[in-house]
């Protein structure tokens, strides 16, 4: 099992971040349109665990792939870091059939659009999210690669966020539920 190691950034413009990767000679790798579906029980056992079972589907100049994801609960370390089971697919309705058989439910659909740059061993993905807004995350071996990065792009006193895309939507859910419910009273 591979462990998971990133820090994850919210930052007002991409193209600023995107700027500095070309100045500091990163490789841009592809933009990609994801769609993240996230499974879990009826009990959100997986959830209530801080896990997650997670089937992407990834668009990128007329090629389309799959892979299944599966996320173990967050360690303790100054960066998001866990373990992480990830596998490309071919049949990807085999799949969510077999979860449906197995009890799990798709609860969350999560899209985005991610540009990937490749630089001191890591990778920085520029991620926009429809009512999340932009995202910095930077994965890489570890916690000094990643926090050399973090400084080479301007963003070492950015504050960490700890919370996956599907919880930070949920709350943005919820919120906006919240929201409506007392806008109409």
């Amino acid at each position: 099992m591979n462990i998971e190691i990133e820090a994850k950034l919210k930052v007002e413009s991409l193209e600023e971040v995107k700027h500095r990767l070309v100045e500091l000679g990163a490789e841009f790798l592809e933009e990609q349109l994801q769609k993240d579906y996230y499974f879990d029980d009826m009990d959100r056992t997986l959830t209530k665990s801080d896990r997650c079972l997670r089937l992407r589907r990834g668009v990128a100049e007329k090629r389309e792939e799959f892979f299944l994801t599966y996320k173990g609960a967050k360690e303790k370390n100054q960066f998001k870091k866990r373990p992480e089971i990830n596998m490309e697919i071919k049949d990807h309705d085999s799949i969510e059939k077999l979860f449906a058989a197995l009890g799990y439910r798709k609860l969350l659909i999560v899209e985005k659009k991610r540009r990937t740059w490749q630089y001191r061993d890591c990778i920085v993905a520029l991620d926009e999210l429809p009512m999340l807004g932009s995202f910095v995350e930077i994965e890489g071996p570890d916690d000094e690669k990643i926090s050399d990065v973090q400084k080479d792009l301007g963003l070492a006193n950015s504050p960490h966020i700890i919370e996956s895309y599907a919880s930070l939507m949920e709350q943005k859910i919820r919120f906006n539920a919240a929201r409506e419910i007392k806008d109409e009273r």
